[in-house]
């Protein structure tokens, strides 16, 4: 433990905060191997105890040299008070003595060692998409529970209230107490049943970091990385391994290429044709056309192929002139039979205008239900009216993406195209 009194109260909530994202996932995972995953509220409230202590310690005390193996001793030591303390404790006090021991025989280092944890992970993840949850708690509980998303994140990327996942979690964790539900990977057989939801959590997952739903940065790297972690180990497994896991995996890594170029130095907006195309991670792309291509072995088809094959179309297009729109359009008309949505229509739309010209995107925007507080519905919109010299309109576009915005960058963004609009030129459109 370092002594260091010049480290400040800042510091020390950042470092806390930045290590809640990344490694409280994981002692939650950890925890509950050891305890059991009826025990899941338990655990998260052990874990939340020990990083308030962590926040209260470290600004006076300096940040441990090994902040890993500080909380997980304090976890260990939370977990095993608040069981003493539970009804009846004393008839259990020799299995509370062997759980100490057996906690305690195992090294600090060990406890955190990114392989035992990761194991936990996903053996976390496969208990939270139970087939005996719905389908809609199943993904939210692993995203708040394995990702440590708020409920504020997984509201945005169910697109409903904040309010309304707050409840679903609170009946997930009833119902896995309920069901004393194992803290084990289901049977071979039994996993087709989950790993649908598994997939569909580290897919929201991973475009929570490729497009931040709050805070202060556009791109929250860290989990599209921690995404691509996990669905990669669900790809060598020899029972998950399957074509829409590589699929998946395929859409993450093409995707997560162009992160570099996704923001400029100051951390503003670059939409696809402004940047800068050498900052993409060629190895990164190579790796997805490769899981692309393990994805097509047998007749699986779901929607992470064909969005996979929209990101291999946009990835390996040596400019934003020569992409291949009309083959992205195809793909959103298969996407749209197969998986039919509001924001599949939107991403369809835009497609049109960028084959068929901005008064055809328009036209297919018009037509898109159900996304009037999606920021990106009335986005599309300025954007193709600007492209048509509508500055008004566009303006007005703008100004009510601008009100839906939640990030500095995107305020920023739409500012800039209002001004933009206000100061252009009419376009004579009878020349």
């Amino acid at each position: 433990m370092s002594d260091s009194p010049s480290i400040s109260t800042a510091s020390a909530q950042f470092a806390t905060e930045h290590f809640f994202r990344h490694e409280s996932a994981r002692l939650v995972a950890t925890l509950a191997g050891q305890f059991g995953a009826h025990r899941l509220q338990w655990v998260e409230d052990v874990v939340q105890e020990a990083l308030v202590r962590a926040l209260q310690t470290w600004p006076y005390r300096g940040v441990p040299d090994n902040p890993a193996a500080w909380l997980t001793q304090t976890a260990r030591h939370l977990a095993l008070d608040l069981l003493r303390r539970e009804q009846r404790w004393n008839e259990r006090e020799e299995g509370i003595s062997a759980e100490q021991a057996r906690w305690m025989a195992v090294p600090l280092e060990a406890a955190a060692d990114d392989a035992h944890l990761r194991d936990d992970t996903l053996r976390l993840m496969f208990v939270c998409c139970h087939p005996q949850l719905s389908a809609e708690a199943q993904i939210a509980l692993a995203l708040r529970t394995l990702c440590g998303l708020s409920p504020a994140e997984i509201a945005a990327a169910f697109v409903t209230s904040e309010a309304a996942i707050s409840k679903r979690l609170v009946r997930a964790r009833q119902r896995i107490r309920e069901m004393e539900l194992p803290f084990e990977l289901p049977e071979a057989h039994e996993l087709p049943q989950r790993l649908d939801a598994v997939l569909a959590s580290l897919y929201l997952l991973f475009n929570e970091g490729y497009k931040a739903s709050s805070g202060e940065h556009l791109v929250r790297s860290d989990l599209c990385h921690e995404a691509i972690r996990l669905t990669d180990l669900l790809a060598t497994h020899p029972h998950t391994g399957l074509p829409q896991c590589h699929a998946l995996l395929a859409l993450m890594q093409l995707s997560a290429a162009r992160l570099p170029a996704r923001t400029d130095d100051a951390g503003g907006i670059l939409r696809l044709h402004e940047q800068d195309r050498s900052l993409w991670d060629q190895s990164l792309i190579q790796r997805g056309i490769h899981h692309l291509q393990l994805s097509a072995h047998g007749k699986t088809l779901t929607e992470y192929h064909l969005e996979a094959g929209i990101a291999a179309c946009h990835s390996t297009a040596a400019s934003h002139e020569v992409t291949d729109w009309a083959r992205i359009l195809a793909l959103y008309d298969q996407l749209a039979l197969l998986t039919p949505s509001p924001v599949v229509a939107l991403n369809r739309a835009i497609a049109i205008g960028r084959v068929q010209g901005a008064q055809s995107g328009l036209e297919a925007l018009a037509a898109v239900q159900g996304l009037d507080a999606y920021l990106s519905l009335h986005a599309a919109r300025g954007a193709f009216a600007a492209e048509l010299g509508q500055n008004q309109t566009a303006a007005a576009h703008y100004r009510r993406a601008l009100a839906l915005a939640a990030l500095p960058s995107e305020r920023s963004f739409f500012e800039h195209q209002i001004a933009k609009c206000e100061t252009a030129a009419p376009v004579n459109m009878t020349r």
